[in-house]
């Protein structure tokens, strides 16, 4: 079977990355990472990929002053270097139309709550400060609105009583490192479908 294609988009530590990385490393992931884009110079991620052998587009704040042009160079790296899905990993960045029309309903993103509840960059300390007793992790299509593209998979993860924010930043993590490689595998697999409707549906 040919491996997926993928670009992977990060801003800081890429963990998910490497999650990826080890996956595909193991022979269970059926992906190839082609190109990494850091929106950092100083993300972490960029000595990830390097060690993996995979190149590297690095950025930096004042080229997303222009946020189209800078998709545009985005989307022309990911193509020249075959890519066929763009998979968010830490990625900081709302992606504009333009990587979306390149990409259509191939541009995954990892939100670190049970979507549609506590959207945005500081999903898990909201859910913390809210006292919740489950949030979990969702992987959904990236759409124009922020955080609300078609939810693809979701993980729960229990709130424990006297739980710290780090303990429970730790378990959402664990989960993301396990959930969005699996994701990448049914994609990869031909597992996955959007209808009409706009409603993800997952064979197993």
């Amino acid at each position: 079977m040919d491996k997926m294609k993928i670009g992977v988009l990060l801003s800081g530590s890429g963990t998910n990355l490497q999650a990826i990385i080890d996956a595909v490393r193991s022979e269970e992931l059926p992906v190839e990472i082609v190109h990494v884009v850091s929106s950092r110079p100083d993300a972490y991620g960029i000595q990830r990929a390097a060690e993996a052998g995979i190149q590297v587009t690095i950025l930096n704040r004042a080229f997303y002053e222009e946020p189209k042009m800078a998709d545009a160079l985005i989307v022309q790296r990911l193509q020249e270097a075959g890519a066929e899905w763009v998979v968010m990993a830490g990625y900081m960045r709302k992606v504009t139309p333009v990587i979306l029309q390149a990409f259509p309903d191939r541009v995954l993103n990892l939100h670190p709550a049970l979507l549609p509840s506590f959207v945005g960059a500081h999903a898990i300390q909201d859910a913390f400060d809210a006292g919740v007793k489950v949030t979990g992790v969702t992987v959904h299509l990236a759409n124009e609105d922020y955080d609300k593209g078609p939810i693809v998979a979701q993980e729960a993860v229990r709130v424990r009583e006297g739980m710290t924010l780090e303990e429970l930043e730790a378990e959402i993590h664990a989960v993301e490192h396990e959930l969005y490689p699996r994701v990448l595998r049914q994609i990869a697999e031909g597992r996955m479908t959007l209808g009409d409707d706009r409603i993800v549906h997952m064979v197993s």
